[in-house]
């Protein structure tokens, strides 16, 4: 098998990848289209229980043709298309995130800036690869200016916590979303044409250690923060991590890493997604919402998105820079 993929070009590699990768959640959604033709019991408690997992299966299934159907689109039309194609996937994101907090008019200028300034030219730094630059713009300049703009407006009621959910909405939904498709534009040595694979073990793993995590807490009692989740719980992380960090070195060989360093960054990886989407859960409690899309209090028109990528948006740059920092690219 290794020979065979061996003798195949990077193309065809990636090609098999999404063959693969489509057949098993083909395979998954006939296996819950099944389930959900089973006899219905009457109400209880214990069925109510059961319909909230399927519920929540669904979403897990949703959310992974999302994201592979995202990421083959992106591979197809290749980096250029593949960048436009995310910075439309932030633009939706970070509308679906201000939607939910509420904004004063002297907030437009901000948000313009947000929009159609920042967005752009974060992505833009990514086509060209300026790599050092597109670090720091958001983090830095963007929010040193950010406030200007918005003290600009003349409006010092709650000053401070207005500019903060812009800044924390941007960080989150475009500085970390933007580092997907950089991670595309990597340079390896003897792997070109294959950066696709580094989405993918992205993703995986990420994806690994939310589902085992979510799957390992049932039954468990106690929750690590029970008012903001009662799901997560320190021994399902430990079991998500372990899993997600398995899975990476299982991929070693599809990657530029050996197995100690493709066990390394799954787990790097693991750590920032399930701790971040942990503190999206935080920020949903606070607005009241136990979505952001519309099975939450307000419609914003994206069905969700930002629950569906929320902890690729944080591991995506750790991910991105542990590897820049590690082979020195």
């Amino acid at each position: 098998m290794g020979s065979f993929l061996r003798s195949l070009t990077p193309e065809q590699q990636v090609s098999l990848l999404f063959v693969g990768v489509f057949g098993l959640l083909v395979l998954a959604s006939v296996g819950a289209v099944l389930l959900s033709l089973r006899e219905r019991h009457p109400p209880s408690d214990e069925e109510a229980r059961r319909a909230l997992r399927r519920h929540d299966n669904r979403a897990l299934l949703r959310t992974s043709w999302v994201m592979a159907w995202v990421f083959w689109i992106g591979w197809a039309l290749g980096d250029g298309a593949g960048i436009v194609l995310f910075g439309l996937l932030s633009f939706f994101v970070l509308r679906e995130f201000i939607s939910l907090s509420p904004t004063r008019r002297s907030d437009h200028r901000s948000l313009v800036l947000a929009f159609f300034l920042v967005l752009p030219l974060q992505y833009a730094l990514v086509w060209t690869q300026h790599f050092n630059l597109f670090t720091v713009f958001i983090p830095v300049y963007v929010f040193l200016a950010i406030p200007v703009v918005s003290a600009l407006g003349n409006d010092p009621q709650r000053f401070l916590e207005r500019n903060a959910k812009l800044q924390w909405g941007i960080m989150v939904c475009v500085y970390g979303m933007s580092h997907v498709p950089a991670l595309m534009l990597l340079n390896f040595p003897r792997f070109a044409g294959r950066e696709a694979f580094l989405v993918f073990f992205l993703v995986l793993v990420v994806q690994t250690c939310m589902l085992v995590q979510h799957l390992a807490a049932r039954g468990l009692s106690r929750p690590a923060a029970p008012a903001i989740s009662a799901s997560f719980h320190w021994r399902s992380w430990v079991w998500g991590l372990l899993a997600g960090g398995l899975v990476g070195a299982l991929l070693s060989g599809f990657t530029p890493f050996k197995p100690l360093q493709a066990l390394g960054m799954a787990l790097v990886a693991c750590v920032a997604g399930s701790l971040g989407h942990l503190v999206m859960k935080a920020i949903k409690r606070d607005r009241g919402v136990t979505h952001w899309g519309s099975a939450g209090r307000s419609v914003t028109g994206a069905s969700g998105l930002l629950d569906r990528v929320d902890a690729l948006c944080f591991a995506a740059p750790v991910f991105f820079h542990s590897v820049r920092w590690t082979f020195n690219l």
